[in-house]
């Protein structure tokens, strides 16, 4: 990828001004299109078919949220990244339903954009420090508060995972990304790619929500 295409979605002018502005001094990021409300992100994305969606939360005609559920129900090739000033739980973990690839809060530093932005363009998952720990929490420890519901009972695993693969879930559960899995197994990150794809296709998972879930119904963390 040599250019990452960025779509900004954000109802208040000055957001999206002030983020534009802290990209447009990144040689290898362009702002290629914006959007005041949901509707008319998901129409931008249409035409530009951008790399990544920065999309606020709380916006006019469609939420952020609904704009990802949309995003991942029609599987348009576009990361989403959301940029959000709430940290509750409850707009975490629909993020995380919704699909989202990251979910960072507005007081972040230029640098943890920065590096959010280039993890999910380059295929990875980034959400930040409390955000981390809500979906550690909710998602691989199956906090029954949160997730509403209780611990599944136990189904018996019509698959079997090599001991690789075992690795490559406790580290996709961990909210590692290719390129963390493969410096921490010393393998190339093309190889962690290709076992990443494949964990993934054998439990038959689209996001990091359906393989926790998985994971916990076959009793596998």
């Amino acid at each position: 990828m040599d250019k990452i295409n960025v779509v900004l979605a954000d109802d208040h002018v000055l957001v999206r001004d002030g983020i534009k502005a802290l990209l447009e001094d990144q040689s290898g990021i362009v702002v290629i299109d914006e959007a005041s409300n949901g509707k008319e992100a998901l129409e931008v994305i249409s035409k530009n078919k951008p790399h990544v969606l920065i999309v606020d939360i709380r916006m006019p005609e469609m939420n952020g949220i609904d704009v990802v559920s949309e995003i991942t129900k029609n599987n348009i090739d576009v990361k989403t990244l959301v940029l959000s000033m709430h940290d509750s739980e409850e707009y975490v973990v629909k993020a995380i339903e919704a699909g989202a690839d990251g979910y960072l809060l507005k007081g972040a530093s230029k640098e943890e954009f920065l590096k959010a932005l280039n993890s999910i363009a380059s295929g990875g998952k980034y959400f930040t420090g409390d955000v981390s720990s809500i979906i550690m929490n909710n998602f691989v420890n199956g906090n029954p508060s949160a997730m509403k519901s209780s611990k599944p009972e136990l189904k018996e695993v019509p698959f079997k995972l090599t001991k690789r693969e075992t690795q490559i879930l406790g580290l996709v559960l961990q909210l590692k990304n290719n390129k963390d899995i493969a410096e921490e197994l010393e393998i190339s990150k093309r190889t962690a790619e290709v076992h990443r794809f494949n964990l993934m296709k054998k439990l038959d998972v689209k996001n990091l929500m359906e393989l926790s879930n998985k994971a916990k119904a076959y009793g596998l963390i």
